[in-house]
């Protein structure tokens, strides 16, 4: 097979996912039941690509000029990627109906926006970087309104566009500085005379400004002003997807950078920057998460301590490291997207039962919703032997590696402050007298969705090794 062929076949699971947009586009034209046909073409479209991805994992080179990366830890992200946006469809099913709101267009946004995720984690060139960004980014801005009816839902998209509009303006123009100094826009190139290019304080101030951008789409402090209205806002299922996945392609940015970093054995140039965003972000989103009673939220600032726990591993900048952010971050896919997606059944029209007191005496309504419920604040906690403890030891270790064991004691320190605020929702579930009745509603998709990310949590956590020793053998 000539290279250039070979080349093409190795980005089959980006292939078969932009084909698949083009025939999703043409049945939403051609057809009027686009509503009911593309849940289940998303479907099979990600499920496929996820499950490919996994078995290109030995096929690991750099393509078309070293600008991208097939296999290897990028074919690890896909299938995060992908296996996230079949929940995330698997959910969103009965909870658009709900809301009534019957746009097609909705997985076709869901199948972009992971297609951009796909080129981020690829990445090899900042340019290519950028473009994956751009495209996942977008598509968000408009999921994030899509149930244009509430108030709610346009304040949020609005302050995530604008926002996150000013948050690439920090990514372009720290893009533009590094070409600038460095003439190139591989990031082989670039951290191969790492040394050298440092010694200029416009190329620092260039890196800096990139690693600002991705820390607004990461959710750390001090960039996080916009995580909890626009979680609170934006639909369930679309939150789900978006502090997730949208988290992890991020995170994936920052390991291929770092990453280089680290493998042409530059210093660590940005380890003070990670440590304190890791420090805020760990004990603000713990903290302020403790006030909370609207689940959402709790979980928005969650997910901020979340970005906290995984900077402890980008400021300890080490092989060992990098590898536990991976697993955390699957680990903390599966957990989340099971609790937004409990939370998304749960939920009544016109963003009621939203509140801690709607799951008072849950285990009498719905015995199934309330253990898994149990089981996914059980992981986020970092409860041993769940997928969230092991994450967090992983990163944690790694950190220790690097001398930064003070960061990995606040890290801990952190980890029991969140314990309450995630053992208070079962204590809610299993202790306290119902205050509110209503039925909850069959979602066939939804239980199917919580059952696969329960099983998958049970998986990472009895047999963490599996998957570790698997990352560890792709991270570089």
């Amino acid at each position: 097979m000539p290279a250039n062929n070979y080349e093409y076949f190795l980005l089959l699971p980006h292939i078969v996912l932009s084909v698949g947009i083009v025939l999703s586009i043409l049945i939403e034209i051609f057809t009027k039941k686009g509503k009911e046909i593309l849940p289940w073409v998303s479907s099979i479209i990600f499920l496929f690509v996820g499950v490919y991805s996994l078995l290109t994992l030995d096929k690991n080179f750099l393509i078309f000029g070293g600008t991208v990366e097939v296999g290897g830890k990028a074919a690890i992200f896909n299938f995060i990627f992908n296996i996230a946006a079949l929940l995330t469809v698997l959910t969103s099913i009965d909870y658009i109906k709900k809301y009534e709101i019957f746009y097609s267009e909705y997985y076709i946004l869901i199948q972009s926006s992971v297609l951009g995720m796909m080129v981020m984690s690829m990445a090899h060139d900042i340019i290519v970087i950028f473009m994956g960004l751009e495209l996942m980014s977008i598509c968000f801005y408009v999921l994030a309104g899509l149930n244009r009816k509430r108030l709610s839902n346009n304040e949020a998209a609005l302050k995530y566009f604008l926002l996150g509009s000013f948050a690439t303006g920090f990514i372009v123009y720290g893009i533009a500085l590094i070409y600038g100094i460095t003439g190139a826009t591989s990031i082989q190139n670039i951290f191969e005379n790492f040394i050298q290019y440092s010694n200029n304080i416009l190329f620092i101030v260039g890196m800096l400004l990139l690693l600002i951008g991705f820390s607004f789409k990461i959710a750390a402090v001090p960039f996080h002003m916009w995580v909890p209205d626009v979680y609170q806002g934006a639909a369930t299922s679309v939150t789900g997807l978006m502090s997730t996945a949208g988290k992890a392609a991020a995170f994936s940015v920052l390991i291929i950078v770092l990453g280089s970093n680290l493998t042409y054995s530059s210093p660590i140039a940005f380890r003070n920057y990670f440590s304190i965003i890791a420090l805020l972000s760990t004990l603000i989103g713990s903290i302020i998460a403790i006030s909370q009673n609207n689940l959402k939220r709790m979980l928005a600032y969650s997910s901020i301590a979340h970005a906290g726990y995984m900077a402890i591993g980008l400021a300890a900048g080490n092989k060992y490291s990098f590898a536990g952010i991976v697993f955390y971050l699957a680990a903390y896919v599966f957990m989340n997207i099971g609790a937004f997606t409990i939370i998304s059944i749960i939920e009544g029209k016109d963003e009621t039962r939203l509140t801690l007191d709607s799951y008072a005496g849950l285990y009498k309504k719905n015995p199934f919703l309330a253990a898994m419920m149990s089981l996914f604040m059980f992981a986020l906690a970092g409860i041993p032997p769940m997928a969230g403890f092991f994450g967090k030891y992983y990163v944690f270790f790694g950190a220790i590696q690097a001398d930064l064991t003070w960061l990995a004691i606040i890290g801990v320190l952190s980890s029991v402050i969140s314990v309450y605020f995630y053992l208070r929702v079962i204590v809610y579930i299993y202790f306290m007298n119902e205050t509110e009745k209503f039925d909850i509603e069959k979602s066939l998709g939804g239980n199917l969705a919580i059952s696969l990310t329960g099983l998958l949590v049970l998986f990472f956590g009895i047999f963490p090794d599996t998957f570790m020793n698997l990352i560890t053998n792709f991270i570089k």
